[in-house]
């Protein structure tokens, strides 16, 4: 209880009518609204001046590491102080109980901090995607653990990682607010560099100086903090001038280096196996070992004004989440540093979450992979020979082995080769057999008739989203991928170059097992500028058709400004309305051309203006 709640209706006018009551107040506010504590203490850390042996009750008395701050716990109306960058080798493992009235407050100044993880807080957690080191501990800068009310505050502070690690981890807490951090990493994990000249037989160059290498025996290694790897296949090529990078195959073994100094390298081969002068390449390890910032079971989460410089991972993951705020999120590489890439994957990736995903006003570009993916995981249905019990399992090896469904969710039946739902049900038990055996106990009797191959999908953890005001730019794949079977919007947004469509509705049963269906997508008021095409694709991985996976999209009033002639493709999907969009094209497009429709059905196409 608090004052407000005395006070419901009297109180925000009490300071007018009844001064002499404030005092009265204040004091019922103190004893109702702060457990335990009635004093409102802060806690300092100063890594320069501090000394773990203080008290850490006051400035002149800080701490010098967050070690003394993890065996406490912060409580309602109380700050912790870090007064002054520096380095920290251990975590900052944060254990708060705020409330509504009085949250707590992490105040970060302003500087550079290093965390290193030698003595970092390390734990093993199975995330959605990311799944191929599923037993190795992850190094943790920041950590919230069951948390609630708390704020933490860090403009003009700026977060090195000095090798790999999950720079803030968001577990089973709620009502957390994170304004102002720059994240960034010292030797990134994806290399860069620059061709600047070529020959038949080889070509010059340029190595960023973050990218860190060595060479011997002819042998080219990227080198980091705790890790290192020779060139791989897969690289990234960026032209500057269009701002197009895409993804490119280059064979590595056969070729040599020989170093031609200041960070110049001669790359000897038979044959070119792609370098093109003038042009950017990117090259990283593409283990998926750790990402970059990771929410799991939490809800109510605001990220503001936070700035990616470089984050190593499948990105901004959330996982099963409820209710999420990223607004103002710029994702690019600081300008100072001449870098081209600031995502070693995804950029914001969400899988299984519900409740509302808002964003908003954001800049997310220089990625390795998609800026935004929004889905669920379809998991298989391997035995239903016990009545009101269905074992279920992951069969995607990156996704697996985290809590997929709890008691109380809704579950659909879906078919895997038409993606058509056909039965619902409610989990009353989970128990877990291995990480990706789930034996659930339901509500009432499944279907009959299962196909080995039908999947279950878990509806209750489905968002709303709303994704607007932002711009995607320098992303090799697509600009945003969504699929939710609640509403969806999409608007004022501006798709810059993406290498394939800026939009993509799909919904796969046997590939990457990322759920589901769309019951309700406006896009609108967007601007689709030299997309990949087509500039939006709605593509349903059903192998037969038997009526429509998706419904109800709507596409109206964007510009779409088009390297080609496809505007829109979609797949098994009734009631699309195309209509009022502005279209810049050559002059051979034609709008029943730009319009690649299969198995679809109640198309409204109207009001769209052509240009060349």
């Amino acid at each position: 209880m608090n004052a407000a709640a005395i006070f419901p209706i009297f109180l925000p006018d009490m300071k007018k009518y009844c001064p002499l009551l404030i005092p009265s107040v204040f004091l019922l506010m103190l004893c109702y609204s702060i457990p335990a504590r009635a004093d409102k203490k802060a806690w300092y850390i100063n890594p320069q001046t501090g000394n773990d042996q203080n008290t850490g009750k006051d400035s002149r008395h800080a701490w010098k590491t967050f070690a003394p701050l993890n065996q406490l716990t912060i409580l309602a109306g109380e700050q912790v102080n870090i007064m002054a960058s520096g380095d920290f080798h251990t975590s900052l493992v944060l254990n708060a109980k705020g409330s509504s009235a009085a949250h707590v407050t992490i105040n970060f100044a302003p500087g550079v901090y290093n965390f290193y993880p030698d003595g970092a807080l390390k734990k093993q957690f199975q995330i959605s995607n990311t799944n191929d080191v599923p037993y190795g501990l992850k190094a943790i800068a920041l950590y919230l653990n069951n948390c609630q009310f708390v704020d933490i505050k860090a403009r003009g502070a700026k977060i090195v990682l000095r090798g790999k690690m999950i720079e803030t981890c968001v577990d089973h807490s709620k009502n957390i607010s994170i304004d102002g951090i720059t994240y960034d990493y010292y030797r990134p994990t994806v290399s860069e560099l620059t061709v600047v000249n070529t020959g038949d037989h080889f070509a010059d160059l340029k190595i960023h100086p973050d990218s860190k290498y060595s060479i011997k025996d002819s042998l080219l290694t990227w080198q980091g903090e705790g890790w290192q790897h020779k060139p791989f296949w897969l690289w990234q090529e960026l032209d500057l001038q269009t701002g197009d990078v895409q993804r490119m195959d280059i064979p590595v073994d056969s070729i040599r280096y020989a170093e031609t100094g200041n960070n110049m390298v001669r790359a000897y081969f038979k044959k070119n196996p792609g370098f093109k002068t003038g042009l950017i390449y990117q090259n990283r390890d593409v283990i998926r070992d750790y990402v970059g910032i990771f929410m799991q079971r939490s809800k109510n989460i605001s990220l503001k004004n936070i700035h990616i410089n470089f984050m190593h991972g499948m990105g901004v993951v959330s996982q099963f989440c409820q209710n999420i705020l990223m607004d103002r999120i710029s994702v690019r590489p600081d300008p100072t540093s001449g870098r081209t890439c600031a995502a070693w994957a995804d950029i914001l990736h969400f899988s299984g979450c519900r409740g509302k995903i808002e964003i908003s006003n954001s800049y997310l570009s220089g990625a390795n992979d998609d800026a935004i993916n929004i889905h669920g995981t379809y998991l298989r249905l391997t035995d239903t020979t016990k009545q009101r019990q269905i074992l279920v399992d992951f069969k995607q090896h990156q996704t697996y082995g985290f809590e997929a469904f709890t008691p109380g969710d809704s579950i659909a039946f879906i078919h895997a080769d038409n993606l058509q739902e056909y039965s619902s049900n409610v989990v009353l038990q989970v128990q877990k057999f291995t990480d990706k055996e789930y034996l659930l106990m339901l509500k009432n009797p499944y279907p009959e008739h299962i196909s080995s191959t039908d999947v279950i999908e878990n509806t209750t953890w489905t968002p709303e989203v709303w994704i607007h005001h932002d711009t995607v730019a320098r992303i090799p794949t697509r600009g945003i991928l969504v699929t939710s079977r609640r509403k969806t919007v999409i608007e004022n947004t501006v798709f810059l170059h993406p290498h394939m469509s800026g939009i993509s509705i799909a919904n796969d049963a046997a590939n990457w097992y990322e759920s589901g269906m769309v019951k309700d997508v406006t896009i609108r008021n967007n601007q689709f500028i030299q997309c990949g095409e087509p500039a939006i694709i709605i593509c349903p991985e059903n192998k037969q058709s038997d009526g429509p996976v998706h419904k109800n999209i709507t596409i109206t009033g964007n510009q779409f400004d088009l390297q080609g002639t496809k505007v829109l493709s979609a797949k098994s999907t009734s009631g699309i309305i195309f209509n009022n969009n502005t279209i810049k094209a050559g002059k051979d497009f034609d709008i029943k051309n730009g319009l690649e429709l299969k198995d679809c059905t109640d198309v409204k196409v109207s009001g769209n203006t052509v240009g060349h």
